[in-house]
């Protein structure tokens, strides 16, 4: 019976065993780090299934697993780890450093290198210094982080481009932006408004021509290669939400402007203007109205970023959504963005194949006023705020008829009001930018290599002045109802750049070699056509509808066509291509060499000078490395040196398509003799222009002391650009006094400083306070000028700065008659300088001889406090607002400054301010108004709170930080203008706003 017993059990035993091996069951534990510490997002993936989840803050992960199957543990800058599913319900794991994965990444133009074998000048910028900000560009984010690159913004315009030097500036006409590369893809410089900051990963500056001689014709002024968030492998999905809200307003001046009472009375002392006509009860009661806060306001600007990322065993895919709506603090000044971007990548089961591709989809709309920085005190709101008389309020408004007569200039805010609410501009972007990339391993140390991408812009601009409009009326006549205007351009711009290359590595004893050998293709197409439309129906007009157009017709009595429309079209094409080698060598880790050569075509040049060559050689010597260093307090010491050439085909310095013919002959059609239609020489051909040449010399240090707790690096560097693209005097014989071609050459010389202290070192737990400084000397010298005596006015001289003034000095007020005192050439005072023989050179000009940074990042327990002071010392502008301000020729018409109350007269002789009626106050221009612009400003502060895990648990949050930040919150300065920071002397500029921002992100 027993045994009967036994044999029918047993199979039910059996089944019950493989059923219990089958059924799935609950993993849970904790992952730790090498030193015991909880570590979060930890992926963990059951191998061979989609199953997989996450760690959260405190390392802990629950996760659904039959027995016997793998569980993966992976996790970046870690060793991956795997553990089988046993009996056991819980499996613990610490993870370890993996050591060459920890190296960091040097991006070194079309290869990364890691930070020990990199022998290039370059800084790498993560994302956490580029996001959150306010800033609709990233360019403007960069501002005060990279030593040598020097970036100012002269408009507070949303989304405008900036003004961005590397170490100097290499040419006089031609472009001076570096190259930028997002992901692949060379863009356009002038244009970052559609692309998100927030979904930059990093962004590397490379400096010397050891990183950018293998950028040929296009490396001249340094390259700048920006990589966006990807996904990672064996992930689960991760959701993110940033939301900000940021408020700016205009920054302060120093002018003193007077208000009503003081203007009117001023006025009515020099017989002119309102005040002449009002006793001194009328006066006393005039309003007092400020222009600057009608036309400026409080910009809002909100910034929302949604991403998500996952990945598998071999895919991994990062997807981003984003909405940017910022109001310009002037007055129809704004940018609204819409983006979306899709990157993935993937690889095959042998791990042979790999490919990426990188994805951003934009819309803007944008609205920019015009005519900023003009004297247009019918178009310029920027004059309206500034110079607007402050007793006309905006209740004297009626319409833009009522303005014609009497046409006084004092109504200039009046004018303008009224074109705000007339004038129209609007800017549409639709922007792609895209690449793909695919490696093969053809052998273990062969692989092939190919890079395509893309960037497609579509613009169209809309402008229309409404036919009832005060500028309507004015320049169409009052009789006139049906005058204004509608210009609409659609202009549409696409390049496409290929990579292919291949590559080369191997190590053998304590050697190691890497090569690579490349093509470059570019192609580059612009297409744009457009009208100006003169004349609009006031019943059925609509900005950018074609409904109020009017025909064009003759008038009998004026003999004459009205409102003719001009059509406008443009065809452009651009074209490079590029052949070029690189090699790296590496022995034992201590000494490491790296050459290039480089041969580039462009379309912009004659066949006989279509081709140049660029090289470089850079070396280092890694000393911390050698035996004898083993006890040095040095963790790092690190040598670099390299030598190089680098060129730059975009001589006239607008765009892909500028001076694209310079080397042709071309006539033109025209109005001739009688009337007829003729033609005319309009370009004479220079089949000689080349590409402007940068020569580099570069030679660094880099160094980590005290345990890593002091770093930083110094390099001096020498940069002579020869064959500057300028215009040559030629005989008149052809009626053309001047010829663009390559003569003269200028060098920057300087030194770029970065140094890091952690001066505090408290752990997650603990007080940490680092600081940073970022500095950079730069001294310009031109040679070689196109000139019999070496000068041109201008431009410079031989041995001075590039743009050196060149004018009268001024040297004050003469206190027996008030006149205006000046320097002759001798040095010598005189009231009546002669404009041809007493100027000189001041060797000054408006670039920076010191640039940079410096500044502090805290942290304790999750609360955190950043601050960056950028500084600017050896700027020098005219400031041409304080001209109109004290120019007593504006009484009666502008807004003055209380500076002139202390005018010159027999009763205050002593003064800084000449006699209303000095004969000599308008006769030369002088350095009167050349003002120091060196400044010190907080250009960027950020305070916050990351919420520990532990506060988080049962949320469904796996992240939240809320932070405020502010940007130009205040300006150390003897510039008494809006706006120290603006590289112009131009007036009526649009300034840069202060922003205070509040924030908060969320991980799911």
């Amino acid at each position: 019976m027993k045994s009967k017993l036994t044999w029918m059990l047993t199979p039910l035993l059996v089944l019950c065993m493989s059923f219990s091996f089958a059924q799935e069951k609950r993993i849970s534990g904790i992952v730790t780090d090498q030193n015991g510490l909880p570590l979060p997002g930890v992926a963990v993936l059951v191998e061979g299934t989609t199953t997989g989840t996450q760690t959260d803050f405190d390392g802990n992960y629950t996760i659904t697993a039959r027995v016997g199957q793998i569980l993966r543990y992976s996790y970046l800058g870690q060793k991956t780890v795997t553990r089988t599913v046993g009996a056991a319900n819980t499996i613990n794991v610490q993870m370890e450093d993996d050591a060459e994965a920890l190296q960091e990444v040097v991006v070194q133009g079309y290869r990364n290198s890691t930070k020990e074998k990199s022998s290039i000048a370059s800084v790498t910028i993560n994302a956490e210094t580029i996001e959150n900000r306010p800033n609709a560009s990233f360019v403007q984010t960069l501002s005060g982080q990279v030593a040598g690159l020097n970036i100012t913004t002269s408009t507070g315009q949303p989304g405008a481009a900036s003004n961005v030097n590397l170490r100097g500036v290499t040419s006089i006409n031609g472009n001076t932006q570096p190259l930028y590369i997002i992901d692949g893809v060379p863009v356009d410089q002038s244009n970052f408004r559609s692309l998100n900051p927030q979904d930059i990963a990093s962004v590397s500056v490379l400096k010397d021509a050891g990183a950018t001689a293998i950028y040929g014709n296009r490396g001249a002024n340094g390259v700048i290669v920006i990589k966006t968030r990807q996904g990672n492998y064996n992930t689960g999905l991760q959701v993110n939400y940033t939301g900000i809200m940021s408020f700016s307003n205009l920054q302060d001046n120093d002018y003193n402007l007077m208000d009503s009472q003081e203007q009117l009375t001023l006025e009515k002392q020099r017989g002119a203007g309102r005040g002449n006509l009002l006793t001194d009860e009328e006066i006393a009661a005039a309003p007092t109205f400020d222009w600057a806060n009608f036309f400026f306001r409080t910009g809002l600007t909100q910034n929302h970023t949604l991403s998500l990322q996952s990945g598998s065993e071999n895919f991994s895919q990062f997807t981003s959504f984003g909405y940017f709506d910022q109001e310009g603090i002037l007055q129809d000044s704004n940018l609204k963005r819409f983006s979306i971007r899709n990157n993935t990548s993937g690889k095959s089961e042998n791990e042979k194949f790999n490919y990426s591709t990188n994805l951003t989809i934009n819309y803007s709309t944008s609205g920019e006023p015009n005519s900023i920085g003009s004297g247009a005190i019918n178009r310029n709101y920027i004059l309206g705020a500034y110079q607007s008389v402050p007793y006309i309020t905006p209740d004297d408004y009626v319409d833009g008829a009522a303005l014609l007569s009497p046409l006084l200039f004092s109504n200039t805010p009046l004018f303008l009001l009224d074109r705000l609410r007339t004038y129209t501009r609007k800017d549409e972007e639709v922007r792609l930018i895209g690449s793909f990339q695919a490696g093969y391993e053809i052998l273990p140390n062969l692989s092939a290599n190919l890079t395509m991408s893309a960037d497609y812009q579509s613009t169209f601009l809309t402008r229309a002045e409404g036919p009832t409009s005060f500028n309507a009326l004015l320049f169409g006549g009052a009789e006139n109802p049906t005058s204004g205007f509608q210009q609409q351009i659609s202009t549409r711009q696409f390049s496409y750049n290929q990579v292919t290359s291949l590559n080369y590595t191997n190590t053998w004893g304590k050697h190691s070699l890497d090569v690579g050998a490349y093509s470059e293709y570019f192609k580059a197409h612009l297409r744009s056509f457009g009208y100006f439309a003169n004349g609009l129906n006031p019943k059925t007009f609509y900005p950018g509808d074609g409904a109020g157009l009017i025909p064009v017709f003759y008038d009998t009595n004026a003999g004459a066509l009205l409102f003719p429309d001009n059509p406008t079209a443009t065809i452009r094409n651009a074209g490079l291509f590029s052949i070029f080698s690189q090699a790296d060598y590496d022995f034992d880790g201590r000494y490491g060499i790296t050459g290039t050569i480089r041969r580039d075509a462009s379309y912009r040049f004659a066949g006989s000078n279509r081709y140049a060559n660029f090289f470089s050689v850079a070396g280092r010597w890694n000393i911390d490395n050698e035996s004898w260093m083993e006890n040095s307090f040095f963790d790092v010491l690190k040598l670099r040196a390299s030598y190089g050439t680098s060129g730059n085909q975009n001589i006239s310095g607008v765009g892909y398509f500028s001076a694209p013919d310079l080397t042709k002959n071309f006539f033109a059609t025209g109005t001739g003799y009688g009337g007829n239609n003729s033609i005319f020489l309009s370009q004479i051909a220079n089949t000689t222009l080349r590409w402007e040449t940068v020569t580099q010399t570069n030679v660094g240090l880099d160094f980590e002391l005290f345990n890593n707790r002091l770093r930083g690096s110094v390099d001096g560097y020498i940069k002579e650009t020869s064959d500057l693209f300028q215009s040559t005097p030629v005989s008149a014989v052809n009626a053309v006094t001047q010829l663009d071609a390559n003569t003269g050459d200028l060098k920057n010389t300087g030194v770029d400083l970065t140094l890091n202290y952690n001066i505090l070192n408290g752990g997650e737990d603990g007080l940490n306070l680092v600081l940073n400084f970022v500095g950079n000397y730069n001294k310009q010298e031109l040679s070689n000028l196109p000139s019999e005596d070496g000068e041109l006015i201008g431009t410079g001289r031989n041995g001075g700065k590039l743009f050196e003034y060149f004018t009268i000095r001024y040297a004050g007020v003469n206190p027996a008659n008030g006149n205006l005192l000046f320097l002759d050439a001798d040095g010598n005072i005189t009231e009546n300088p002669d404009a041809d023989t007493d100027r000189v050179w001041l060797d000054k000009n408006i670039f920076p001889d010191f640039n940079g940074s410096f500044g502090f990042n805290l942290d304790y327990k999750g609360f955190f406090l950043q601050t960056q002071f950028n500084y600017t010392v050896g700027v020098d502008r005219f400031d041409n607002d304080l001209n109109s301000f004290q120019n007593p020729d504006n009484i009666g018409q502008f807004r003055t400054s209380r500076d002139l109350l202390r005018a010159w007269t027999p009763d205050n002789r002593v003064t800084d301010i000449p006699s209303y009626d000095a004969f000599n106050r308008a006769a030369v221009g002088s350095t009167r108004f050349l003002r120091n612009a060196d400044y010190i400003r907080l250009r960027f502060a950020s305070i916050g709170y990351s919420f520990p895990a532990k506060y988080l648990e049962g949320t469904g949050l796996s992240r939240l930080r809320i932070f405020g930040n502010a940007e130009n919150l205040f300006t150390i300065t003897e510039w008494r203008g809006f706006d120290a920071e603006a590289l112009s002397n131009a007036s009526r500029l649009y300034p840069t706003p202060k922003t205070l921002s509040v924030g908060f992100e969320l991980g799911f």
